[in-house]
């Protein structure tokens, strides 16, 4: 469940500049809930697995899983709460990869982690920055559940004259 909830007040904005490449930091945690996975994969992914426990005890999961999808939708909050909600995000032209070499399970507790590899100014707009970042979820174990690639457009603090 989330703890914080929205914090919209905020006292720093991130701009592009404030994104360092090779630093890896938290974004917080998330504990998954059986109610939210059957909810999210009855509306958005109703494969057995995820919604019929007498089903998913046969699969190879052994037992209900969260879609991947909701996986990535719970990555998304803890971005939104740990740095997005608080920068200069003109959002992302996409996702370059995402991977779930682990499955997801109620109960688990999930931690992501943030990694910029890199960050360069927008060519076409130079008022804006990209940064291209690596981000990771392990469970309570430090099992890897998900990684995923992308890229971010922020507004820049200092634009070149």
């Amino acid at each position: 469940m989330w703890v914080d909830g929205l914090n919209m007040a905020v006292e720093k904005k991130l701009y592009w500049e404030d994104f360092v490449p090779d630093v890896r930091e938290s974004m917080g945690q998330v504990t998954v809930e059986l109610n939210e996975v059957l909810e999210f994969a009855s509306r958005y992914d109703p494969q057995p697995f995820h919604i019929i426990e007498e089903q998913a005890k046969q699969s190879i999961y052994g037992g209900i899983i969260a879609s991947g999808w909701h996986t990535c939708a719970m990555v998304m909050r803890l971005m939104c709460d740990s740095y997005l909600l608080n920068s200069t995000s003109l959002g992302s032209p996409g996702i370059e990869e995402v991977k779930w070499p682990q499955p997801v399970y109620p109960g688990d507790v999930l931690t992501a982690y943030r990694t910029v590899v890199e960050t360069r100014v927008s060519a076409s707009k130079p008022d804006r920055g990209i940064v291209k970042t690596f981000w990771e979820v392990e469970n309570q174990n430090g099992d890897l559940v998900m990684s995923m690639t992308g890229v971010n457009f922020f507004l820049r603090r200092e634009v070149d004259q």
